[in-house]
């Protein structure tokens, strides 16, 4: 095994000497008070700089990424993230500009938060976009908060009822919750879509709110959101839509039009900035006229041919984060939707709808398809099979770890038995797709074959199979020397 980097500690080997201060030194005696000083110094390694990034590099090398292997997480969109964002964030003007500037000095970034939200204002059909919110349950929030405010605002207090359909996205019941609303669920139909009679016996003058996602959490378009959005409009409800799978119809359909009255919008997943790993995250709150009084504020507003902050807002429901946004995220967003243009967004759209039928119907020989209708940009199966033979979803999970994919989403939607939710995205090649297939096929082949190679999977990776009750009641999070 691999020596840890205290085990390759040395003394007096040193990765980097600091040059002195140019400036008077106090007694740290001076500064600190003598309880926080250490007495004795810290056992840190003392290791090269070579093998430092030895080191860490081989540590990068055992995170899986969307660099180095298939990514089919369904419902967060894992899609590739084009290397010039990162470029066009990395550029000086924007890279080291400061929160504290005064406006004069930042015209650039505040015109690109303004055409960032010119463009997803026409992405969505919604008229008003906040990029203050710094990912999508942090949308979720702000979107409901907005809802909150214009029934306080009209003086309809009794609304309190935020509906929540099964094939929601997972965080929206915690989310209206959370914001103090209380949550009615309704079941779906036979189709895994929103249950009209369902939707109106709760439906009443107690309802807020529906959130939507569409497409839903089973990749199926809500064919009747008309319907739909009639129903809780005549109640005197709103429409919250989740923007998480806003990949699948980005440039075909817009929110706006299927009669949404607000939506969030993940940029991590749809405009291709980075996901996973704690963030830094980013979302887009898009509103109709009636609720953009209560946007949070400051608001980027243009007079003539310069930006500016507005922070007259008397109905805003207040500033929701620190400044404004995670703005390199919102760099590489902009990069993202200018670069592909409406034609280019809508090709988005339609590659990465083909690249799931065409994933379900290979994998539809040998899994059960939850609901086998046309899909949009995911799918899920249900792993009810493989379950009679003694191998679960999450031994099948793990087992392609061994091959090198990362696992889909697992057991959620809940309305799934064994569920994997699968979402190729549309920047995998057909090649990729074609191993994937191959690869869940082979493991079914395992679980009548060699099912004990499944259950006790993975082999292949730097840690085996866990105990994952344990690892998630006792991690063990730090090194210490007692455990040489």
């Amino acid at each position: 095994m691999e020596k840890l980097i205290y085990d390759k500690s040395t003394a007096g080997r040193r990765a980097q000497v600091l040059p002195r201060v140019g400036v008077p030194q106090k007694p740290l005696s001076e500064m600190i008070p003598a309880a926080y000083l250490r007495q004795v110094p810290a056992a840190l390694p003392e290791v090269s700089e070579l093998d430092l990034m030895r080191h860490f590099v081989r540590l990068s090398h055992l995170n899986h990424c969307i660099e180095t292997g298939f990514y089919p997480l369904g419902s967060c969109t894992m899609k590739y993230n084009p290397k010039v964002n990162d470029a066009m964030a990395a550029l000086e003007g924007f890279r080291e500009i400061h929160p504290h500037q005064p406006e004069d000095q930042v015209q650039g970034a505040l015109e690109l938060i303004y055409k960032l939200e010119q463009s997803i204002s026409a992405i969505v059909g919604l008229p008003a976009v906040t990029l203050q919110p710094a990912a999508g349950a942090h949308g979720e929030m702000t979107g409901l908060l907005l809802i909150k405010a214009y029934f306080e605002a009209k003086g309809d207090t009794k609304r309190k009822k935020v509906i929540v359909p099964d094939t929601a996205h997972g965080t929206n019941p915690a989310t209206a919750a959370m914001v103090g609303f209380e949550v009615v669920e309704i079941k779906s139909n036979e189709r895994g879509l929103v249950d009209l009679e369902a939707l109106k016996a709760a439906l009443g003058p107690d309802t807020a709110a529906i959130m939507l996602t569409n497409p839903n959490t089973l990749g199926l378009f809500e064919e009747e959101i008309m319907q739909v959005q009639q129903l809780v409009h005549a109640a005197g409800g709103l429409i919250y839509y989740d923007g998480a799978n806003l990949n699948a119809i980005m440039g075909l359909v817009r929110p706006g039009d299927m009669g949404f009255d607000v939506c969030h919008l993940n940029l991590h997943k749809t405009f291709s900035t980075p996901h996973g790993g704690g963030g830094p995250g980013a979302c887009a709150v898009a509103c109709r006229d009636i609720l953009e009084p209560f946007l949070p504020k400051p608001t980027v507003v243009k007079h003539g041919d310069t930006y500016a902050f507005d922070w007259d807002r008397p109905k805003s429901i207040g500033k929701i984060k620190g400044f404004y946004g995670n703005f390199g995220i919102l760099v590489r967003a902009y990069t993202y939707i200018a670069a592909h243009g409406r034609d280019g967004l809508c090709q988005v759209s339609r590659d990465a709808i083909l690249n799931a039928n065409y994933l379900k119907n290979k994998l539809s020989r040998n899994f059960v398809v939850a609901y086998p209708q046309n899909c949009m940009h995911e799918f899920v199966l249900s792993g009810v099979k493989q379950k009679e033979r003694g191998v679960s979803t999450a031994h099948m999970a793990k087992r392609l770890l061994d091959f090198g994919v990362h696992a889909p989403t697992v057991y959620f939607p809940l309305l799934v038995p064994e569920a994997m939710m699968i979402e190729p995205t549309e920047t995998e090649s057909m090649e990729t797709l074609d191993r994937f297939a191959d690869i869940m096929l082979g493991i079914d082949k395992e679980t009548i074959e060699d099912p004990d190679t499944v259950r006790n999977a993975p082999f292949k990776t730097p840690v085996g199979k866990l105990d994952e009750a344990m690892a998630a009641r006792k991690p063990n999070l730090r090194w210490t020397p007692s455990q040489q």
